[in-house]
């Protein structure tokens, strides 16, 4: 029997409930044949300090490990202040210290978002392509999963109800393990 893909799955919000959550609770619906998500809550991750990436708390070596093991990542994130939310950066930061230690190394990342904006979080997914430059990781271009509007797009129950925000999030899974079926650069 051959192994299901991973792929691992955080949201940038540690709202109960988050928009970012929800899609994440779709993206488990609209999986391709093979592949499994599997949802890491970032709540409990500490604020980075440099003076203390040797010695890291269970929750951010859990993170890695999870990073590590999975065969890509998939991101939900909302925009604050026109940008990555704290928590978010923060947890990468923690996840890709210290130096030589980049759990996000070669990974390929897929990223969506939703806002109640009508942006649905483009600015926080351009910054935070940003950010993975560095990191050296793979991000999918395309499609572009950007939400807007949210609050009509999700029900009470946190459930995506918006068909065209679920086939793109559909198509952004089908592309993410593709992506991941090229083989690592060797370095």
């Amino acid at each position: 029997m051959e192994k299901a893909f991973g792929i691992l799955g955080f949201a940038g919000s540690l709202r109960k409930d988050s928009y970012n959550k929800a899609l994440l609770r779709a993206a488990l619906e609209l999986l391709p044949e093979g592949a499994q998500l599997e949802i890491f809550d970032l709540e409990g991750i500490p604020p980075f300090n440099q003076d203390l990436e040797m010695q890291p708390v269970e929750k951010v070596k859990e993170f890695k490990a999870k990073i590590k093991a999975a065969d890509a990542i998939l991101i939900a994130t909302p925009e604050y202040n026109y940008s990555v939310p704290g928590v978010l950066k923060n947890a990468i930061d923690c996840a890709s210290r210290p130096y030589g230690d980049n759990a996000f190394a070669h990974k390929p990342v897929a990223i969506m978002g939703a806002s109640p904006g009508m942006l649905g979080s483009a600015r926080a997914q351009y910054h935070l392509r940003q950010c993975f430059v560095f990191l050296n990781c793979f991000t999918l271009n395309q499609p572009e999963v950007m939400v807007p509007f949210a609050h009509e797009k999700i029900d009470r129950d946190g459930r995506l109800i918006d068909p065209k925000a679920r086939e793109l999030i559909g198509q952004l899974l089908k592309n993410l393990v593709a992506l991941a079926g090229r083989p690592a650069p060797s370095m």
